[in-house]
């Protein structure tokens, strides 16, 4: 009896301790505390960039749109693509990855990796990341959990199968019911900075309906703003600081004269 209750004291503050190593990472979730102290995760990059990102694709009914807009403005741009999505939709992956997107992992399911174990994580990680490279015929090297929720597990998973997590620092909000394409464009201009990255949806299967749209007509606007302050727009491949000194300069506000 003595060593049945030694092991159930050993584990009511073992699994709580185990509990609590597994959610610390979740702290990353807090944008601004985000932004400031994990740079790298936030995806800072270099001064004269901005990184566009779009999450939950690819979706053959929406995905084309952005992709013939980015296309005549001549731009790239990092797509975080589902393997369950990808799965549905392969020529669509291999027309993008063709047109010169960077394709990278959200994963294969769109499910928080808060409420799943280290081994679960690592599968969900390993299949979609090895679905979408056998696809492209290119290893993806970037991963972003869903809802940017970051654990223990998934870094580790992440090292065994390298990935790189990057979140953001600017979002759209764009998977609202509500949104508009005003509200995905102020959302997005209110962090906007140099160096930043920037959170789209080209899917709505995880979204309100049809709230790619609101995306869509706002990414024109964002996409001005950015090169009326002299920044380039490109994947995340590109965005990577070329020094020490210029990942610890602060971001600079471009907005200030060119938002109204």
């Amino acid at each position: 009896m003595t060593t049945a209750r030694t092991l159930l004291r050993a584990g009511a503050v073992t699994l709580p301790a185990l509990a609590a190593l597994h959610a610390a990472p979740v702290i990353s979730t807090f944008g601004p505390l985000r932004n400031r102290l994990m740079p790298r995760l936030s995806g800072r990059g270099r001064s004269d960039h901005v990184a566009l990102t779009f999450d939950d694709g690819p979706d053959h009914l929406s995905t084309p749109h952005f992709l013939r807009l980015l296309e005549t403005r001549e731009l790239r741009a990092t797509f975080f693509l589902l393997g369950s999505m990808a799965v549905r939709s392969p020529r669509l992956v291999k027309a993008m990855h063709g047109a010169g997107h960077e394709i990278a992992v959200h994963g294969w399911a769109h499910r928080p990796l808060l409420l799943r174990g280290p081994r679960a994580t690592y599968d969900d990680l390993a299949r979609a990341r090895d679905t979408i490279g056998g696809l492209t015929g290119t290893p993806p090297r970037l991963f972003r959990p869903p809802y940017g929720v970051m654990t223990t597990g998934t870094y580790l998973a992440c090292r065994r199968l390298g990935l790189t997590p990057v979140l953001w620092s600017a979002w759209g909000e764009d998977w609202r019911a509500r949104a508009t394409p005003d509200s995905v464009y102020d959302n997005v201009a209110r962090d906007l900075r140099s160096g930043a990255t920037v959170l789209l949806h080209d899917s709505d299967c995880t979204s309100a309906t049809g709230s790619w749209r609101n995306t869509l007509g706002a990414l024109p606007r964002i996409l001005d703003t950015c090169r009326e302050g002299g920044l380039r727009v490109g994947p995340l491949r590109d965005h990577t600081c070329t020094s020490p000194l210029e990942q610890g300069a602060p971001a600079r506000s471009f907005l200030q004269g060119v938002v109204p």
